[in-house]
């Protein structure tokens, strides 16, 4: 009874010395090292707008753009006349005939000519406006398609700038882990040397220990990584270890992906910049259609001669002369014609390209509602998980310190938090990661 009666003290004293161990500050693993510039701090916002303005692939989308803009004035060219400058001069054998070749001469004289030759289209019956009718709408499908680029940008920023917020959250519960599990350690091994547990105990401590060390060194490289997919999103050369600032979670998903379609469908540039690509090949296959109809043009000439020693009353000094043309294609091996279809052919392979990708655009916003929604639901499944882990190990250290619970419980206990602490952060990261993938299903996303 004696010996009943002085063990417990003992216990009372090393419970309140535990418990006191549990409140020190342990310092937590150091983290990699990180440059200066790792204090500069970035707004998604701030992001969205870096990559914007920096990023090759915008870049090299607003170049093709201007390609295509430029393709306008070449479409519109025949509207206005061609002027040339010409310099000819020719020698040949006085009073000899011409008896081959395509000089237009027929006898062949020594002279020096220079002048000018205009041309003018006056009309091809509808191919150049429809040539330039196609061009423009090339151009706006370029536009939509640049568009289409940025938002493929945002939302690779959207996810990397969510993937470091996450990356970083699994170290900071490294380190609590860590913390929780050295102090288990120092309360293990103080309890074996004064008799009261096992080496087994103290063992099982460590590696639980040890796993925690193993987590923070996976987190770190996670956190690398995620910098590393950040600067290639921000479509910078060096890698940057910016001080991000945290993202409020957005709202429900709606309850329905019906009206998100919808607005799919209205926004999205990839199936505007088809459907311009579609009203374009129309107007291509028109003015192939045109091919088999006249072009008439007037053409316009004059110039001078100086005079090389001929009697200027055989040889004028200047010449001048203009003239109609009108060509009418008759037969050139059926070209036009096939032409003409191929085009038509082109028209309709654009046409049921749209229809697919309505098709794909439909089952994008359902798979990325379906994904937003499933993220939405596990927050508050995980929030009660962490919730109920931390109510079992506040339990499981009681009963160890009262010594109605092996350390295989609290360990366990342990892993529980752990397990719910990373499930928690995944849950809100993955539902603001799904949530811009939604935005950016519909057209939303900025």
């Amino acid at each position: 009874m004696h010996k009943v009666h002085a063990y417990i003290p003992i216990m009372i004293l090393l419970t309140g010395c535990l418990l006191n161990a549990q409140q020190a500050p342990i310092p937590p693993a150091s983290p990699a090292p990180v440059s200066a510039a790792a204090q500069t701090p970035l707004s998604l916002p701030q992001a969205t707008a870096m990559a914007i303005q920096s990023h090759p692939q915008i870049a090299a989308a607003r170049d093709t753009a201007a390609t295509a803009g430029q393709h306008i004035t070449e479409a519109r060219a025949p509207y206005y006349p061609v002027l040339d400058g010409e310099v000819t001069a020719a020698q040949g054998l006085g009073l000899a005939r011409l008896g081959a070749g395509s000089l237009s001469a027929s006898q062949l004289f020594d002279r020096f000519g220079q002048g000018l030759q205009v041309t003018q289209l006056l009309t091809d019956f509808g191919r150049t406006k429809n040539l330039v009718a196609n061009s423009q709408f090339q151009a706006q499908a370029a536009d939509q398609n640049t568009q289409a680029t940025v938002f493929d940008v945002v939302l690779g920023v959207n996810r990397s700038y969510f993937g470091v917020l996450q990356a970083r959250a699994y170290v900071e519960v490294a380190n609590e882990t860590i913390k929780a599990r050295q102090t288990l350690t120092d309360q293990v091994t103080a309890l074996e040397k004064a008799s009261l547990k096992s080496e087994y105990d103290v063992g099982f401590a460590e590696v639980n220990l040890s796993e925690a060390k193993l987590l923070l060194i996976r987190s770190q490289d996670a956190v690398e990584r995620a910098y590393s997919d950040l600067a290639r999103a921000l479509g910078q050369d060096q890698v940057v270890h910016y001080n991000l600032a945290a993202i409020p979670s957005p709202g429900a998903p709606p309850d329905s992906p019906d009206p998100l379609i919808a607005e799919a469908i209205q926004n999205r540039p990839e199936l505007r910049s088809v459907q311009l690509q579609l009203q374009g090949a129309q107007s291509f296959e028109r003015a192939e259609a045109s091919l088999s109809r006249p072009t008439v043009s007037v053409i316009a000439v004059g110039g001078g001669l100086p005079y090389l020693g001929q009697d200027p009353r055989v040889a004028p000094y200047g010449y001048e002369g203009a003239a109609v043309n009108m060509e009418v294609p008759i037969f050139n091996g059926h070209l036009f014609s096939a032409r003409r279809q191929a085009a038509h052919y082109d028209a309709m392979a654009v046409s049921e390209r749209i229809r697919n990708l309505r098709q794909q655009v439909e089952n994008d916003v359902r798979d990325a509602w379906i994904s937003a929604s499933t993220a939405y639901q596990r927050i508050p499944v995980t929030e009660q998980y962490l919730k109920q882990a931390n109510l079992t190990l506040q339990l499981a250290n009681g009963r160890y310190n009262l010594g109605l619970a092996s350390i295989v419980d609290v360990t366990q206990a342990q892993l529980n938090l752990t397990q719910a602490q990373i499930e928690n952060v995944s849950a809100t990261y993955d539902y603001q990661t799904a949530y811009a993938q939604l935005q950016y299903t519909i057209g939303a996303l900025r």
